[in-house]
This record gives C-alpha cells, sequence and structure tokens, in this order.
C-alpha cells in the first residue's frame, strides 16, 4: 500500500513539473531588451486587452501548447503588453504611458497605451516581433492556433521574411510551410 501511495506521489510529482516546463517565461519588455544584451535572441510580444475573448482563448489554447511553449521559450524572449494598461514602457530611448488611463475601467476597455499606438497595433489579439537588436519587425493580428502561430514563429526566427520582397513569396512559404506543433 505504501509502495502504491509513493508511486503516486511521484507521478503526480513528475506531471506537475511536466506542466510547469511547458509555459511560456513570460517577462516584461525592458527585462527581455536587457536579456537580448547578454544573449541575442528575438522577442515576440503578445498585446492584449483583459477585456478581449479570442486574446484569452490564445492564451488558454494557443500558449499553453507543449510546442508552443517550447519553441518559443527557446528561441525568443517572450512579452506580454496591456494595451490598455498603466504600465511605463521605455522602447528605444522613448518613454510611453497611457494618460488616458481609467483605474475604475481596469477589466474593460480603456484608453490604449501610447506604445501599443506606436507599435501601430489596432486590433486585440497582436504579437508582434522584434529582432535581435530590439527592432520592430512585423505586428500579426488576430487569434491563431498553435500550427497557424508556428509559421510566423519559424518565419521570423529564421529571418526568411528578409528574403520575401512579395505576397507571392509569401504566398509560396505559406503553401509549403509543413507544421511540426500539435494541435
Amino acid at each position: 500500500m505504501m509502495k502504491k501511495i509513493t508511486l503516486g506521489l511521484i507521478a503526480v510529482f513528475a506531471l506537475s513539473l511536466t506542466a510547469v516546463a511547458q509555459e511560456i517565461n513570460w517577462v516584461t519588455l525592458e527585462e527581455a531588451l536587457e536579456l537580448q544584451e547578454k544573449e541575442p535572441k528575438k522577442i515576440f510580444m503578445d498585446v492584449y486587452t483583459n477585456w478581449c475573448g479570442p486574446c484569452k482563448m490564445l492564451d488558454k489554447n494557443t500558449f499553453q501548447n507543449p510546442d508552443v511553449a517550447a519553441y518559443v521559450n527557446e528561441h525568443y524572449y517572450a512579452v506580454k503588453f496591456n494595451a490598455e494598461g498603466n504600465e511605463e514602457v521605455t522602447y528605444k530611448d522613448q518613454t510611453f504611458k497611457n494618460p488616458n488611463y481609467d483605474a475604475t475601467k481596469a477589466n474593460r476597455r480603456n484608453s490604449s497605451h501610447e506604445f501599443s499606438r506606436y507599435l501601430k497595433v489596432q486590433a486585440y489579439p497582436t504579437m508582434v516581433f522584434f529582432d535581435e537588436e530590439g527592432g520592430f519587425i512585423s505586428p500579426i493580428t488576430g487569434y491563431l492556433k498553435p500550427q497557424q502561430l508556428e509559421l510566423y514563429l519559424k518565419l521570423f526566427q529564421s529571418d526568411k521574411h528578409k528574403e520575401m520582397t512579395s505576397q507571392e513569396q509569401f504566398n509560396e512559404y505559406f503553401k509549403s510551410f509543413t507544421p511540426a506543433f500539435k494541435e
């Protein structure tokens, strides 16, 4: 009986460690930019709002996917940014705020943060990619399933986007892309 309990506890402990290992390691933008100085990696930023249903679906269905989490953790610094929050952000020697933020609307529609406007984010969720020096690459708007996000994660991580000069070239990449992430 004691042996079964011990084995059961070991199994529960092992499963809990696996679950922890499958989460994305989120940091602030400032932390990601600092980390880039020591170990250059691209930055993957989830721009969300508290009231956004597709943002919550992205958190639950895509960011909890073990393949997505492992890939993002290995190849990117991951940043979560509330596009209507009150956080002060410093980027490229500029400080961005949300001067019209209303704390009473923290979980409802609020004013747009200056940084989300700077990034030209117009819908939520939007995932923004930055290069190894913190330079803006591109925003990708909308809810994406793991395999849909995989296409962009690998496109930007490999720098294949730099070779593309037309929509046709992207369409060819899209058609020839074989996803490896499990849905």
